[in-house]
């Protein structure tokens, strides 16, 4: 069945990424000496790695063996290279951290509706991408409240509104509720 075969491979790509997204935070985390950064990146690294562990027990669920595709190993390399190199300036590499972030939010939600159309044993399978896709969601407004400090920073040269901080706390509450109601 071809739609079996692609959503598998679309399961092998967004463990790969959940895998660049752990690599992507811990080199934003060395990059950066904004103490508030380092701790939100550090809960970010432990909820994406909780995550990658929900993106392959939804693969063993479904019995996938397939592989990335090899324009999704390119992509992942050319990321790599970039948060590695000097042409982005720290902004832009958390903008396509957040970036990266918002595909594989949007990936993990394709991937669910797709299931569901399929067939009820492969909803089942793929339900543990509920979760991941919450998080990687609520860690997207986290990514803007640092998007918001940092490029403060960078283009002014002064300190942004300290208050930014408690609206992003309170976007991620709201979320969690969100994500609460829908699992009870």
């Amino acid at each position: 069945m071809a739609d079996m075969t692609t959503l598998e491979t679309k399961l092998a790509d967004l463990k790969l990424f959940q895998n660049v997204l752990i690599e992507c935070a811990q080199k934003l985390m060395a990059a950066t000496d904004d103490q508030t950064i380092r701790e939100r990146l550090e809960k970010m690294i432990t909820s994406d790695r909780e995550n990658l562990g929900s993106i392959e027990k939804a693969i063993a669920q479904v019995g996938s063996t397939a592989q990335p595709r090899d324009i999704t190993q390119k992509h992942a390399e050319k990321v790599s290279q970039m948060m590695d190199g000097s042409e982005l300036t720290l902004y832009d590499k958390f903008f396509q951290f957040e970036l990266l972030k918002h595909q594989q939010t949007m990936n993990g939600l394709v991937i669910h509706k797709v299931a569901q159309s399929l067939d009820d044993k492969l909803q089942a399978a793929v339900e543990p991408l509920n979760k991941v896709n919450f998080e990687n969601r609520a860690h997207q407004e986290v990514l803007k409240g640092v998007l918001y400090f940092v490029g403060t920073r960078e283009m002014a040269g002064k300190e942004p509104d300290m208050g930014l901080w408690a609206s992003i706390e309170q976007g991620i509450a709201a979320l969690k509720g969100v994500v609460s109601s829908v699992a009870s």
